[in-house]
C-alpha cells in the first residue's frame, strides 16, 4: 500500500468500515475476461486474521459459472464521506474508507451452514435477526470468499486536506 498512513490492519478497524458498508464488489475471471458485481453481504472475522465474507444468489448464473471455473476473486467495500476542497478540482477528492482483499470463493453445500451464511447476510444488511429453514436454504446458492490477504484504508475528516 502506497500510503501506510492510512492503512487500517487491525480486526475492529476493519470491523468499523465493513459495518458502514452493504455492498461488497466482488470481481472474478470469467473466461478471459474480468466481471464485477455489487452484492450484499454479511461477514465474519475470524480468530487469526482471516476474513470470510457471505453471499447468497440465484442458483444459476454468470458470477456462479465463473467463480466455479475459477474460485479466486477480489473484492472492495467502501463509504465514502464528505467533499475535500470541491471548489478546486486539482485538489478535491472524498474522506473515505474501504476494506479490499483477495481470496477463493467457497461453495456451500451444508444446510445448517447456509442457513447460518444466510442469517449472518440478514443481521449485516438489516440489523434483524433471522432464522432460516433447510428448505428455504435449498432455494438459493451460497457463498463465501475466504480471504487472509485484506486490508482498510482510510482518509479520515481529522486527516485533514
Amino acid at each position: 500500500m502506497r500510503r501506510q498512513d492510512r492503512e487500517i490492519t487491525d480486526s475492529r478497524g476493519i470491523e468499523e468500515i465493513l459495518l458502514q458498508c452493504k455492498t461488497c464488489h466482488v470481481a472474478m475471471i470469467d473466461g478471459d475476461t474480468p466481471y464485477l458485481v455489487p452484492l450484499s453481504f454479511g461477514y465474519k472475522l475470524l480468530d487469526g486474521g482471516a476474513l470470510e465474507l457471505y453471499f447468497h444468489s440465484a442458483l444459476v448464473g454468470r458470477k456462479l459459472d465463473a467463480l466455479r471455473q475459477n474460485s479466486r476473486a477480489c473484492f472492495e467495500v467502501s463509504y465514502e464521506g464528505e467533499a475535500i476542497n470541491p471548489e478546486n478540482p486539482c485538489n478535491s477528492g472524498y474522506y473515505y474508507a474501504s476494506v479490499i482483499g483477495f481470496g477463493d470463493a467457497v461453495f456451500i453445500e451444508d444446510a445448517a451452514e447456509k442457513c447460518e451464511a444466510l442469517s449472518l447476510i440478514v443481521r449485516h444488511q438489516t440489523a434483524k435477526s433471522n432464522a432460516f429453514t433447510a428448505e428455504q436454504a435449498e432455494t438459493v446458492c451460497v457463498f463465501k470468499i475466504v480471504s487472509t490477504d485484506f486490508a482498510g484504508k482510510k482518509k479520515p475528516h481529522s486527516a485533514g486536506n
